[in-house]
């Protein structure tokens, strides 16, 4: 029922965390994968471990606020696969931090333009790929913050994030009938380059803090993301669209 046999992917934010994650496991279900980042030797690397491992995947490095870009991974994955079945919009970025009064113009549209433009651009071009194919899946990375939990100093970050979730409803109200499902995947703290435990400043302390956010009283590891995506994208979720859903550990509704 999880099996991605003969479907074609896109993965973007595949060079680490749980884009990673997720590509490696489209590819051990049989998908076949366009792996999308900016560091052309990070996904070079990872399609050769794809590769080795039997699957089949192809790298573009590109920056996903380009429609040219955007258009150029559908046009691989049709071009070299036959069509696109699966989209992961993986992208996201925490930018800006800190009060509202400090943010500025320019921030706030570095972080709407890496988190929401992004995702626009993308199911701009994958949607009319999907519906030629019959039906897709596509899915965006969300965060809970902005949703059920608001953080001071990340106003930028909610704001593009829980513009995702609209993104999400109103896409998979437009495109039920053509056979695209539209979900947005909410995960909680997870072990990933770009977490905030693994920044350089980060003591021991800032990982017991976030662990203890979550009713697990732990993080993910981006191998546990990659399943709930890998849900998403399968018929195993046939009949699940519009959804906001959360893979966060319970972070949104611990009080512990």
């Amino acid at each position: 029922m999880f099996a991605l046999a003969n479907k074609a992917a896109i993965v973007t934010g595949a060079s680490s965390g749980i884009g990673r994650a997720t590509a490696k496991l489209f590819a051990e279900e049989g998908a076949k994968l366009v792996i999308a980042a900016r560091r052309q030797a990070e996904l070079d690397q990872l399609a050769a471990e794809i590769e080795d491992a039997g699957g089949t995947a192809v790298a573009l490095a590109g920056d996903v606020r380009d429609e040219a870009y955007a258009k150029a991974l559908v046009d691989l994955a049709v071009g070299r696969f036959g069509g696109l079945d699966i989209a992961f919009n993986n992208v996201g970025s925490v930018g800006q931090t800190g009060p509202v009064s400090e943010l500025s113009l320019e921030g706030w549209r570095e972080t709407l333009d890496t988190n929401l433009t992004s995702a626009f651009l993308g199911a701009k071009c994958q949607v009319p790929a999907m519906v030629e194919r019959g039906g897709g899946s596509l899915i965006f990375t969300c965060t809970f913050i902005g949703h059920t939990v608001g953080m001071p100093g990340m106003t930028s970050y909610a704001a593009s994030k829980a513009g995702l979730i609209g993104l999400t409803q109103v896409l998979a109200a437009e495109y039920g009938a053509k056979g695209v499902r539209v979900n947005a995947l909410l995960p909680g703290g997870t072990d990933t380059p770009s977490s905030i435990t693994n920044a350089p400043d980060a003591g021991p302390e800032v990982l017991a803090f976030v662990k203890g956010l979550h009713a697990l009283k732990r993080i993910a590891r981006p191998q546990e993301i990659a399943r709930s995506v890998l849900y998403l994208a399968s018929d195993a979720s046939s009949f699940t669209t519009g959804t906001a859903l959360f893979a966060d550990g319970g972070v949104s509704i611990n009080r512990t």
